[in-house]
């Protein structure tokens, strides 16, 4: 963090039960000194041993902000689940404030990971050829040329940031506008390819029916059909802490995308010539994030045989 730096963004904080990642991110963010933190968070599980003393001790941490900071909680005393609870509490967030960095507890960013928000946020305010900007790049340090960031159609939310008027017009947790586009055969025109396409088909249609308990593809989804580009930076500024067998969807301990390095990105920032999509590591993306090789298929086919 430079020194002539200071964060006027609010916050949001997601958390749960996990003290010892909520710690180490709320450290962070305490470095930062956000003049605004907005927290939210889920209820105990029902049924599971200790469940309320983990979720209060939690909480409780938020309790250390020792700065001048207007803190904002949005607690459930029963568990929604993360569907549900996440996107009831950003609805909340963008309810309270105009734009905001957000951040869950197993997402440790780094210290420039705030300026970097901030100024794009401010830079990119009124384009809304721009949904997001994120602090996650999944390149393994290939990159093209010496610009900070690059645009993206793919929404990477271990650690984002938007604007009220992104999110509250368009998102839509229930994806209702998902049959007509899956109908009349849209999403092809969306992705790009009939290949990729065929990847996202059977996400979206999971997901519309209800059978993944997830927030960020309705949020991916309401990207793509307004059209819109994510910001992602040139260097990863974000680690996923969280992947261990206590998570909710990041289990897979030895994933390539775990523990990532987190770097930090230099100031003044370096802009891209123009607002379009850098093709090339979009197609890095979706073959490292979303192309599945046969070797981890078999892997992950044969560890759910053995469970």
């Amino acid at each position: 963090m430079t020194p002539d730096f200071q964060l006027t963004t609010p916050v949001a904080f997601i958390i749960f039960n996990r003290t010892d990642t909520t710690e180490r991110v709320f450290a962070e963010i305490a470095k930062a000194r956000p003049p605004k933190l907005l927290v939210v968070g889920d209820g105990p599980r029902a049924n599971h041993s200790g469940a309320a003393d983990k979720v209060a001790a939690t909480r409780a941490i938020i309790k250390r902000v020792d700065w001048d900071c207007e803190v904002l909680t949005n607690f459930s005393e029963v568990n929604l689940g993360c569907k549900r609870r996440v996107s009831i509490g950003i609805d909340w967030v963008f309810e309270q404030v105009e734009q905001a960095i957000i951040l869950e507890d197993d997402c440790l960013p780094d210290p420039t990971f705030f300026r970097f928000c901030q100024e794009l946020l401010e830079r990119y305010r009124h384009d809304q050829r721009i949904g997001m900007v994120s602090g996650d790049n999944f390149q393994l340090g290939h990159r093209r040329n010496d610009d900070s960031y690059y645009f993206s159609k793919y929404v990477h939310v271990w650690g984002w940031a938007s604007w009220r008027d992104r999110w509250a017009g368009s998102y839509d947790v229930t994806m209702a506008r998902w049959p007509r586009i899956r109908d009349e055969g849209w999403l092809g025109d969306m992705v790009g390819n009939r290949r990729e396409a065929a990847y996202w088909q059977n996400i979206f249609e999971r997901v519309h029916r209800g059978e993944i308990d997830s927030w960020a593809y309705q949020w991916l989804f309401a990207n793509w059909v307004e059209g819109r580009m994510s910001i992602l930076p040139a260097v990863n500024m974000i680690s996923n802490v969280g992947f261990d067998e206590n998570a909710t969807h990041t289990i897979v301990v030895d994933s390539d995308l775990s523990n990532l390095a987190r770097n930090q990105i230099g100031f003044p920032l370096t802009h891209p010539p123009g607002v379009f999509r850098n093709i090339q590591a979009d197609q890095f993306s979706e073959r490292m994030c979303f192309r599945i090789p046969l070797t981890k298929r078999v892997r992950n086919k044969l560890v759910g045989w053995l469970r």
